[in-house]
């Protein structure tokens, strides 16, 4: 029988056909039948319409069917991909504009600090609800692929309901390993990242190289900073990064941007904040750097999609398969090809001191038989450290969204460290109930009356914020 795949979230138009031309790839599974879901009909009806002439053109047996209803997407499925936005921009604006008048500046806010407890907020009910409804219809042996940030609360989330047999097994599955793997060779001066050989683990967003061996040498923290001082776009843009590696002696995934808002060091003070980030890219750290990208990648959509309507059937060959690891994972569950590979799955004693029942982001195998997951044991103190006091926010975020716990919501707050470095506790209690009011439509594990007593609290608030832009925002 044909594998069928099945995306939730399939809107996300340049993510959904990157996959799906990346399974076509693969011989075996060119008679995939691909299951595309989302809520917003003109979207769906667009990225639909791409990918038959992608499959039309390049005259291969695949199937597209696309539905408004997810039970009816989700019907005797193998594989689902969850690449969702919960609330779409309006409510990633409020996770960057609301915490700005507390003065808490960030970059992305989708993992962790204001912006990303808060996105965690709307997708554990809708990541649950998935779970209920894959688990009701899907295939027994259904594997969900979980795109979506905030990467750990999600999967956290997904897994509590498999374990609880409300839900099916699940992954998740971030690029960001692979994009400071190719970072790391380029210092190097390596032809091909894979030319270097790595052991990284940690929690996404935060993983660490703890071994780096270049044509036999192992290279060590004060070697890659060096190689990497010398490479000028790296010395400008990755100021955060390069600092913790100075000071830790690892070094760790994800973009200066990312990195300087999971700390509490280096965005806690606007005069200081210019020291630390760049704008030359989204990613180098600029205030609401990620909304602005995802805002023009909005517009690059509606403006160029008769462009690409008009491309589309564009030969679909393994020379031209991307980086997404989604297609790889597939190929070697379905195939008889082995992956070595990074997934986002329940720790279980892999990384021995972290807890055992957070997510990390871990080295693995798969194949016919499964995923292996490669013991790791202890990481390096201060990265582990670091690690930890991210894992007890988001446990206490997730936890927070399953009971709509209006209380442990402002705890996660409250310890989350660029927070914790920017605002006094008075401060955070009513930056949490502004966002809460803010973003009740996206909240249904939040009762009511929940909602009510904060516009109560807040009508009452003595404290005064600020009209502020951030440090560095670019239109």
């Amino acid at each position: 029988m044909p594998v069928k795949i099945a995306f939730i979230g399939a809107g996300s138009i340049g993510f959904t056909r990157t996959l799906i031309r990346d399974v076509l790839t693969v011989p075996q599974l060119q008679d995939t039948h691909f299951a595309l879901h989302d809520i917003n009909k003109r979207n769906l009806d667009m990225i639909g319409r791409l990918c038959r002439k992608d499959i039309k053109d390049n005259e291969l047996p695949a199937k597209i069917t696309t539905s408004l209803q997810r039970k009816r997407a989700l019907e005797d499925t193998d594989y689902v991909v969850n690449c969702t936005r919960i609330g779409g921009l309006e409510a990633f604006e409020l996770d960057i504009e609301i915490p700005l008048k507390y003065g808490v500046d960030q970059c992305v806010g989708d993992t962790i600090c204001a912006g990303g407890i808060m996105y965690g907020q709307r997708n554990v009910p809708q990541i649950r609800a998935f779970q209920k409804d894959i688990k009701a219809v899907a295939a027994d042996h259904c594997l969900l692929l979980n795109y979506a940030n905030p990467m750990a609360i999600n999967t956290w989330a997904a897994l509590d309901a498999c374990d609880r047999g409300e839900g099916v097994n699940t992954i998740g599955l971030c690029h960001g390993v692979e994009g400071t793997w190719h970072k790391i060779a380029r210092a190097l001066g390596a032809k091909h990242y894979k030319d270097v050989d790595i052991i990284a683990a940690g929690i996404n967003h935060q993983t660490w190289f703890t071994r780096i061996v270049y044509k036999g040498r192992e290279i060590t923290g004060e070697t890659l900073l060096k190689a990497m001082m010398k490479d000028p776009a790296i010395a400008r843009n990755e100021k955060t990064r390069l600092d913790v590696l100075n000071r830790f002696g690892y070094f760790s995934t994800e973009s200066n941007g990312h990195l300087s808002e999971y700390l509490p060091w280096y965005r806690k003070r606007p005069n200081e904040i210019r020291k630390w980030i760049g704008t030359s890219h989204w990613d180098c750290g600029e205030t609401g750097g990620y909304l602005r990208f995802c805002r023009e990648g909005r517009d690059w959509f509606e403006a160029e999609y008769d462009k690409w309507m008009k491309d589309a059937g564009r030969p679909i060959s393994p020379q031209l398969r991307s980086h997404e690891r989604g297609s790889y994972i597939i190929e070697a569950l379905e195939t008889d090809r082995t992956l070595q590979t990074f997934v986002n799955v329940r720790n279980n004693g892999c990384i021995t001191n972290l807890p055992d029942d957070c997510i990390v982001e871990v080295p693995a195998c798969l194949d016919r038989s499964g995923i292996q997951v490669n013991p790791i044991g202890d990481l390096p103190l201060a990265c582990a450290a670091t690690c930890n006091a991210s894992i007890n926010v988001q446990r206490m975020a997730k936890e927070a969204a399953v009971h709509g716990d209006v209380t442990l919501l402002k705890q996660a707050m409250l310890h989350d460290p660029l927070v914790a470095a920017v605002c006094n506790p008075p401060e955070v209690w009513q930056m949490t109930d502004e966002m809460l009011v803010a973003q009740a439509e996206w909240l249904p594990n939040y009762k009511k009356s929940e909602i009510n007593a904060a516009t109560k609290r807040l009508d009452a608030g003595k404290i005064k914020t600020r009209k502020w832009k951030g440090t560095s925002r670019k239109k």
